[in-house]
């Protein structure tokens, strides 16, 4: 299905979103355009794992998951951020609809190989329970959780990676992952850093390995290769005003857009 734009919001951004952004989205809804939000929580999770003694651990960008963790996690996204999340919707007059990846096993995962925990590598997403609510009129909200394909455990899966693979199966024309940066920012020689207006696989490769992109940024633009990879037409990452979301939902240039192949000037 085309015509469908899912939103990824940092959970570094949430508290930054201004009222602005919830009036866009509801505007874009009511011109016609579908929309899915994916929505991190990092700041919260962190803050309620320090009112409760535990300690957050991280490995290249991503949250090393305990049992306690999870537990935390579940709480803050599901019970906290999703409600937050559609009562600003609402408020400002989208209809949308809060799920987590484990209702009706909409993301299915595997433990990850790597050393990070309760972490799921996203196995499958089931785009029946998005489209459903698509189609009767609601934005699907939905927190980054997946469960096992036999139920028998459930992971902390990384919002950019779970947005990636949500729209890949929805077969979205846009991914756009709001941040609290307005893109991917290159070094000068002048020791400023200036915005990379559009890039592709290739560039991005070369990026991580100089150091320009680092930290959270990578499972980001990993995510967006993996999306793209899978049909999406463009994966935008930028701060997600309400200019950058009306831009974007029109098909104009906003913060990074990475696409598949990067076509030069003159070429």
């Amino acid at each position: 299905m085309r015509g469908i734009v899912v939103i990824k919001c940092g959970g570094s951004t949430m508290e930054q979103l201004p009222d602005s952004f919830f009036r866009m989205i509801a505007e874009i809804q009511q011109s016609g355009k579908q929309l899915v939000i994916v929505h991190g929580g990092g700041p919260a999770i962190n803050s309620m794992l320090e009112k409760l003694a535990i300690p957050s651990r991280f490995a290249d960008g991503l949250r090393v998951t305990c049992e306690d963790t999870l537990q935390v996690v579940e709480m803050v996204l599901c019970g906290q951020i999703n409600k937050w999340l559609v009562r600003k919707l609402t408020e400002h007059g989208a209809r949308a609809w809060g799920v987590s990846g484990m209702d009706g096993r909409m993301i299915s995962a595997v433990r990850t190989e790597r050393p990070l925990g309760l972490v799921g590598d996203v196995q499958a997403v089931s785009a029946d329970i998005p489209l459903t609510m698509l189609a009767a009129g609601y934005i699907p909200v939905i927190a980054p959780l997946a469960i096992a394909s036999d139920g028998c455990e459930h992971y902390n899966v990384n919002a950019d990676v779970s947005a990636g693979a949500i729209a890949a199966a929805l077969g979205a024309e846009s991914l756009v992952m709001v941040t609290d940066v307005p893109g991917i920012l290159k070094p000068e020689a002048d020791g400023s850093r200036s915005l990379v207006e559009r890039t592709d696989a290739g560039e991005i490769d070369r990026m991580i390995q100089d150091g320009t992109i680092t930290g959270g940024m990578i499972p980001k633009v990993q995510a967006a290769l993996d999306a793209l990879s899978a049909g999406v037409a463009q994966v935008v990452i930028c701060r997600g005003t309400a200019d950058d979301l009306l831009r974007v939902s029109k098909g104009e240039a906003a913060g990074t857009a990475i696409v598949a192949e990067r076509i030069e000037a003159g070429l």
